[in-house]
């Protein structure tokens, strides 16, 4: 029997661009087409892009999503089932939709059921949940059909339905967006969601950057013995082609009060196709690797979606900005990147060559703005305000502030991105300076903790098999350079200390007892709990940056600024 040829369109969408979203769907469903395809899926929301937020709530955006998708119908494939994500109208809230396309006109629309609720999804607020699964009569086959969370939260009810319709495939539209270890996990939840129907789980990923949020694609199916039958590339489009078997389901549907099902009477007779190429797409070698892409995905989405032609980054000599300039080169190329150099005497004579040879090594330019003189000019203006006062942190964030205002003055002449080089240990600790470093349109590696920094900048070296991040730069003890001899570990633990402390505070939701009983100091604990904790007023002022850990500040973690939950203190020590 001729199998059942499914593509899968993994494309990168962009919120609220529906005119060019409408335009690759025509696209790739053509290709879809021309490959054999009798089904073309495509991710969730693919029609006006994922997360679309409040968008959703604005009845002249479902009106225009709609108008789009009449058009739609009209350009893809007559002969072909297209399967697309989008909002349609529901009776009190918009529903989050997969429209069936089949011969110029929509013949059938599912909603989602299970609407998540928790990290970075909101959608109980802003939808209207589905109320019944669908099954689809395509010719002499069945196929079912669920929209992410579906899979995820695989009622006993729906698959009971779906076990007696002898599905040939459950397919799912999805935007399941991208975090450290996130691939494995979902491969498990669609081999479970496999098992649980007895028949292949076919599943479309969106790919691309979304503000916050980077989407990796990935896209697949598996069977229900858990094998994974084809995958697609991961954080790049691509269309995969997958046949699988033509269960005959013909019989008569006992579940018709249960189950919304439809039957499409095809009107183009499968033929024979040559057959598929079942080698799997090669996948990241190593978690760093898939991190660098993520990160390489999401600056230049975030840059090309918002029409920034080129980005700025202040590079002091140090790791952070080193990171973030090199992953900015390898995304958007040397030519749409700048560095500048903004050093005062506190700068060491390691940090400005390690500077100047980055930027040599990355072919990009780096004029140099020193600001000491600036510097001192704004002691001058200010020590009659504070007379015998002594030097503390106020003077080293003065020059930060001071970089701040000469990066964002170059910003608006030039219309640049300014890339901010905060690291996520840096973020926790409230180790940054509000309207200093941390300025910025986009704050790169914000979820990215400090000892990942390292690791990353090796790998980046390892790949391209030189010390393009100079060697010398990696090896320097980390520090600000805003006074005398300083470095990070005077006002920090070391961070192979913090980053452990802070991923079970922050991502494991652990307390400080919880935390001390794993082997870590009570007064380093009690530390570092208490600057997270005090800072969320300067993470709430931080840019955007792309999501990377499975608990990232801003979307994932919302808590108070107004904030006097604190743990038992124990006695004083050093870090105190």
């Amino acid at each position: 029997m001729i199998p059942l040829r499914i593509a899968l369109a993994q494309i990168n969408c962009t919120v609220g661009a529906l005119a060019q979203n409408r335009k690759k769907i025509v696209e790739y469903a053509r290709e879809a087409s021309k490959a054999g395809a009798e089904i073309v899926l495509f991710p969730e929301m693919a029609l006006c892009g994922y997360p679309p937020e409040d968008l959703v709530l604005k009845a002249h955006f479902i009106e225009a999503v709609n108008n789009e998708l009449q058009t739609l119908c009209e350009q893809v494939p007559p002969d072909l089932v297209c399967i697309i994500g989008l909002p349609v109208k529901g009776f009190s809230r918009p529903l989050n939709a997969a429209s069936v396309l089949y011969g110029g006109s929509v013949v059938a629309t599912y909603a989602k059921q299970q609407l998540p609720n928790y990290g970075v999804f909101d959608e109980q607020r802003i939808f209207e949940a589905g109320k019944k699964p669908m099954c689809l009569q395509l010719g002499d086959c069945r196929v079912g059909l669920h929209i992410c969370e579906d899979s995820w939260v695989h009622s006993s009810e729906d698959a009971e339905l779906f076990l007696d319709l002898k599905l040939s495939g459950l397919l799912n539209l999805s935007a399941s967006p991208f975090h450290r270890g996130k691939l494995p996990e979902r491969e498990s939840i669609l081999q479970k969601a496999s098992a649980k129907v007895k028949a292949p789980v076919v599943y479309c990923n969106l790919v691309g950057g979304q503000d916050e949020l980077v989407f990796d694609g990935g896209s697949m199916a598996v069977d229900p013995r858990g094998k994974i039958l084809q995958q697609g590339l991961r954080f790049k489009e691509d269309l995969i082609l997958i046949d699988l078997p033509r269960i005959s389901s013909t019989g008569k549907n006992e579940h018709s009060s249960k189950v919304e099902y439809v039957k499409i009477p095809i009107f183009r007779h499968p033929t024979p196709q040559p057959p598929l190429s079942h080698t799997l797409k090669p996948a990241a070698e190593s978690e760093h690797e898939e991190v660098y892409e993520a990160l390489c995905l999401g600056l230049r989405d975030y840059a090309d979606k918002n029409g920034f032609q080129q980005v700025l980054i202040a590079i002091s000599g140090g790791i952070d900005s080193a990171l973030v300039a090199a992953i900015a080169v390898d995304a958007l190329g040397p030519d749409r990147v700048t560095g500048i150099s903004l050093p005062t005497r506190y700068s060491s004579l390691g940090t400005r060559s390690d500077a100047l040879r980055l930027a040599e090594n990355l072919g990009i330019r780096m004029p140099m703005l020193p600001i000491q003189e600036l510097f001192d000019r704004y002691l001058e203006l200010l020590e009659p305000q504070w007379p015998g006062k002594d030097l503390d942190v106020t003077e080293e964030n003065l020059q930060a502030r001071i970089r701040g205002t000469l990066v964002m003055a170059l910003s608006n002449k030039f219309g640049s991105l300014v890339v901010a080089t905060g690291n996520k240990s840096e973020m926790a600790t409230g180790y940054a300076t509000l309207y200093g470093d941390m300025c910025g349109g986009y704050a790169l590696i914000k979820d990215i903790p400090k000892t990942m920094v390292f690791d990353l900048c090796r790998w980046s070296n390892s790949q391209q098999g030189t010390d393009r991040i100079p060697q010398s730069l990696i090896d320097r003890p980390p520090s600000a350079e805003l006074r005398e001899d300083q470095k990070d570990s005077d006002s920090l633990p070391p961070y192979e200390i913090l980053d452990q402390i802070l991923s079970l505070y922050i991502e494991k939701d652990l307390g400080r007892d919880e935390i001390v009983k794993k082997g870590f100091d009570s007064h380093i604990v009690t530390r570092v709990i208490r600057l997270v904790d005090g800072n969320e007023y300067k993470r709430r002022q931080s840019p955007p940056g792309v999501k990377i850990t499975p608990k990232a500040f801003g979307r994932d973690r919302r808590v108070p600024i107004t904030n006097q939950f604190r743990p038992t203190p124990p006695p004083q020590s050093s870090y105190d």
